[in-house]
């Protein structure tokens, strides 16, 4: 059984999810109870496991098939964060060349599909050190979306750096984005921050340039659910906008995040930018706020260029957003 937060009752109720087979968990990862690009890829790999654990079949080859359709399953919820194809591509990819009895095949797929779920919590840790070096004491962080814990196994990626930070004693301040349509700033980011009494100002989405300007901003930490060799950053819609702003303020903008979130294949052109359902911009907290019969665009995710991006903080190190030093952290 897969046990998680659902994300969709924060900040009102903690509720958790008990999601006993493949499709309770690509059903989850589809109505974003499950989110979070590090998140989903430990979640693919579990389903995975799942699907191993409870198989009937006595052959390598009827397993094999069975993950492969359970890999297609996951594959087909959400098109964007890469963690989620490079988790399944890495298990079924160590799978096809196993040699060794059924029971060690099965036991060796369930322990690679585990290996997957802890390490994240080790990268996001080690990660989180790095870029706390970044910070400085009385900085004032901004970040977008939610990059924590609730994002990830364990600890956070870009939430993890401003925890880092200020669990090193640092007296920062942190400016959170409220993050619309489906707020994940305001109800998760805002509940995180709250509970590790982490000192924040929460803002709407359109607020960024303002408070740049006013001074309130002296670096900003975002996530990414997709970082191409070429340097481009696939994350949260607005990201974009802010690496934008943040270049005119003269801002520093670091992107932080796994070296599983590195897509070493795709071009900027071939990413897939998943577009979600007009209800989410038509309604808020389920009221109606537009008129009905027009047209709504809805993209989930924006892509910022690398020249926007000053470091992206990872567990190998704090690179520079170019192929050269991309492909010297990944070996």
């Amino acid at each position: 059984m897969v046990v998680t937060v659902d994300q969709t009752k924060l900040p009102k109720k903690l509720v958790y999810l008990k999601l006993k087979t493949p499709k309770e968990v690509a059903k989850a990862i589809k109505e974003m109870r499950i989110r979070g690009a590090p998140l989903l890829g430990a979640a693919s790999a579990l389903a995975l496991a799942q699907t191993a654990y409870k198989s009937k079949t006595k052959t390598k080859e009827g397993l094999l098939r069975e993950l492969k359709k359970t890999g297609k399953l996951i594959k087909a919820t959400r098109p964007t964060a890469v963690n989620l194809f490079n988790s399944i591509d890495l298990v079924l990819g160590e799978a096809e060349k196993f040699e060794g009895t059924f029971k060690e095949f099965k036991d060796f797929v369930i322990k690679k599909c585990l290996e997957i779920v802890e390490a994240d919590a080790k990268v996001n840790y080690t990660l989180s050190l790095k870029g706390a070096e970044l910070i400085f004491d009385g900085d004032k962080v901004l970040t977008h979306c939610n990059a924590g814990d609730l994002a990830t196994v364990q600890y956070g990626t870009a939430l993890g750096v401003i925890k880092a930070a200020f669990r090193q004693g640092k007296k920062i301040q942190v400016v959170a984005t409220e993050t619309r349509p489906l707020l994940q700033g305001a109800r998760l980011t805002a509940f995180e921050l709250k509970r590790e009494r982490i000192p924040f100002t929460l803002i709407t989405d359109n607020m960024v340039g303002w408070v740049m300007q006013k001074g309130m901003v002296d670096k900003v930490v975002v996530g990414a659910d997709r970082i191409l060799m070429s340097g481009h950053v696939i994350n949260k819609i607005g990201t974009y906008s802010i690496a934008v702003l943040a270049k005119h303020h003269r801002i520093p903008f670091y992107v932080a995040a796994p070296t599983s979130t590195i897509d070493r294949k795709s071009r900027v052109e071939e990413v897939v930018i998943e577009e979600r359902k007009p209800e989410e911009i038509l309604s808020f907290c389920g009221c109606r706020i537009a008129p009905k019969n027009i047209k709504v665009y809805n993209p989930a995710f924006d892509i910022t260029p690398p020249e926007l991006v000053t470091g992206i903080i990872t567990e190998k190190g704090i690179v520079k957003p170019t192929p050269e030093d991309l492909e010297k952290i990944l070996g």
